[in-house]
C-alpha cells in the first residue's frame, strides 16, 4: 500500500496527463487555501503581500534582498535613527546652558566671614574628599540643584547669622539647652539652613553627626532584628554605616578622645577605660551586629567629653515622630521609640541624652507625604496639625514626652529682594537655567 503523499502525486499527475492529451481546459473551483509561488516576479506583475515569509524566503538569488525590499529596509533604518543636530543648528537659548565658559566663581564659606555683612550673598561651599556633606550624604532636592551647578553654593540669610549665633553660644552650653527645629512652607530654605549650620560647625572644629534623610531610619529599607537585651529592635545595617560616616568625618579628632569608662560590648568583652573613641568605633565597623551597642556607647562618651562640641543634625525630623513601616510579628506597624536608631535620636532631641557641649538641630520637610507632621509635635513646637486634634484625638503620650522642650526656627517663606536677585545672578553666571527663564521666573 503506498503512502498518502505517494498517492498525491501519482493523482497530480494523472490530472495533468489527461488535460493535456484531451486539450479540454477544466477550470476547478479553487481551493480556499494559501498557495506560496517561490518564482521570481514577472515585470509588470504586482507582487503579492509578504506577510508570513521569513527574510530568507524573500532573498533573491546571490542571497541579496530585492530592490523592493531594500529601499524599504532603508527607510526605516533611517526614520528609527536618533542622529544628534549639529553643533551649528542648536541656536535656540536653551542649548547654551550645556556650554560653560569657566567654573563658577564665588567667595568661599568661612566661619571668620559670616556676620551680617555677607547676608544676601552667595558662598561656595569647600570641596574636599571628607567634606560631611560628601561623607554624610545630603537631601535628594539639594543633591539636585547641586548637580545642576558647577559647585555647590548658598546664599546666606539673616536667619543664618541668627541660627549661628546660637551655635556660638551652645558651643559652651549643653544639648540640652539648645535643642532647636527649622520650620516654614515647603521649599523655603530648611535644608539648606541646617546644612549651613552643618558646615560652619564642623569647620569650627566640632564633632558632628548628619542624617539628611532620616525618613530612611523609618522607611523600612534596612534590616532590623530584636535584641531581648533592650527590648528594642536593632537596627545594625544602618548602625554600621553611621559608625563608618562618623569616623570618616571626624577621624582625627576621634583620636584625640578617650573612653572614661570601660565599654562591654558581647561577644567581645569589655573595651577597657583609655581606648581611644576611633578604636572604639573600629570595634563596631568589623562587625555589624556589635554596631548598634558601639554606636551607643560612642555618643555617650562624646557626650562626657568637654574638649569639642557635638553637632546633630537631623533633616526630614518628623519622621522619627511618626509610626513606622516596619512589622512586628504581629504585623503592626512599630512606633519609632522602639527601634534602636530613632529612639537614640529621639532621646537627645528630647534631653534625656545629651552632650555637655554641643547642640541637636533637626528641619522638618514635607517632600514625603507617608510621614507628615505628627500631632505630637506639631503641638510642642505650636504649629497647625495636619491632621485632626479635638480633645478626643489620640495622641501616644511617649512620643509627647520626646517632643517636649523643642524650639522652632521660623524660616522666612520667601526670599528677598536682594536675596532672590543674588541667587537668580548665580544662575545665570554658571548658565544653570536659560536667561530667559530666569527672567519670567524672577518677574513671577
Amino acid at each position: 500500500m503506498l503512502p498518502l503523499s505517494s498517492c498525491c502525486r501519482h493523482a497530480t499527475r494523472s490530472l495533468l496527463t489527461f488535460s493535456h492529451t484531451n486539450a479540454v481546459c477544466v477550470r476547478l473551483a479553487a481551493p480556499n487555501t494559501q498557495v506560496r509561488s517561490y518564482a521570481k516576479a514577472r515585470p509588470g506583475v504586482v507582487k503579492p503581500s509578504s506577510h508570513g515569509f521569513s527574510k530568507a524566503q524573500k532573498r533573491g538569488k546571490g542571497g541579496e534582498l530585492d530592490d523592493t525590499d531594500q529601499a524599504a529596509s532603508t527607510k526605516r533604518k533611517r526614520y528609527t535613527a536618533f542622529l544628534p543636530m549639529p553643533a551649528a543648528q542648536l541656536t535656540h537659548p536653551l542649548f547654551e546652558t550645556d556650554q560653560r565658559d569657566s567654573q563658577l566663581q564665588l567667595q568661599n564659606f568661612h566661619p571668620e566671614i559670616l556676620t551680617d555683612a555677607v547676608v544676601s550673598q552667595a558662598l561656595a561651599f569647600p570641596q574636599n574628599d571628607k567634606d560631611p556633606s560628601r561623607i554624610f550624604g545630603l537631601p535628594r532636592n539639594l543633591l539636585v540643584e547641586y548637580r545642576i551647578l558647577s559647585k555647590p553654593c548658598s546664599v546666606i540669610r539673616s536667619v543664618t547669622i541668627d541660627v549661628i549665633n546660637r551655635l556660638d553660644l551652645a558651643s559652651q552650653e549643653s544639648s540640652a539647652n539648645h535643642r532647636l527645629v527649622a520650620v516654614g512652607s515647603p521649599g523655603c530654605g530648611k535644608s539648606v539652613l541646617l546644612l549651613q549650620a552643618l558646615q560652619y560647625c564642623y569647620m569650627r572644629d566640632w564633632i558632628v553627626l548628619y542624617f539628611p534623610r532620616a525618613i530612611n531610619l523609618v522607611n523600612s529599607k534596612t534590616s532590623y532584628t530584636y535584641d531581648p537585651r533592650t527590648q528594642t529592635y536593632a537596627q545594625p545595617v544602618f548602625a554600621y554605616q553611621t559608625l563608618q560616616r562618623l569616623l570618616t568625618v571626624n577621624g582625627p579628632r576621634l583620636e584625640q578622645l578617650c573612653t572614661q569608662a570601660g565599654v562591654e560590648v558581647e561577644r567581645r568583652g569589655t573595651v577597657p577605660a583609655g581606648t581611644t573613641l576611633a578604636d572604639l568605633v573600629r570595634v563596631g565597623t568589623k562587625e555589624q551586629v556589635l554596631a548598634p551597642t558601639v554606636l551607643a556607647a560612642v555618643l555617650s562618651e562624646l557626650g562626657k567629653q568637654t574638649t569639642y562640641p557635638v553637632l546633630l543634625a537631623i533633616d526630614d525630623f518628623q519622621a522619627i515622630y511618626c509610626k513606622t513601616k516596619y512589622r512586628d510579628p504581629h504585623y503592626s506597624r512599630i512606633q519609632p521609640f522602639h527601634l534602636s536608631m530613632p529612639r537614640l535620636l529621639l532621646e537627645y532631641a528630647s534631653g534625656l541624652r545629651q552632650f555637655a557641649r554641643g547642640a541637636v538641630v533637626g528641619a522638618l520637610s514635607g517632600t514625603d507625604t507617608t510621614f507628615k507632621l505628627p500631632l505630637e509635635l506639631a503641638e510642642a513646637l505650636g504649629l497647625p496639625p495636619t491632621s485632626p486634634s479635638g480633645p478626643y484625638a489620640k495622641r501616644v503620650p511617649e512620643l509627647q514626652g520626646y517632643a517636649k522642650g523643642l524650639s522652632r526656627v521660623n524660616v522666612p517663606d520667601a526670599l528677598t529682594t536682594s536675596e532672590a536677585t543674588e541667587l537668580f545672578d548665580v544662575w545665570a553666571r554658571d548658565r544653570a537655567i536659560p536667561a530667559g527663564v530666569l527672567v519670567r521666573s524672577f518677574v513671577r
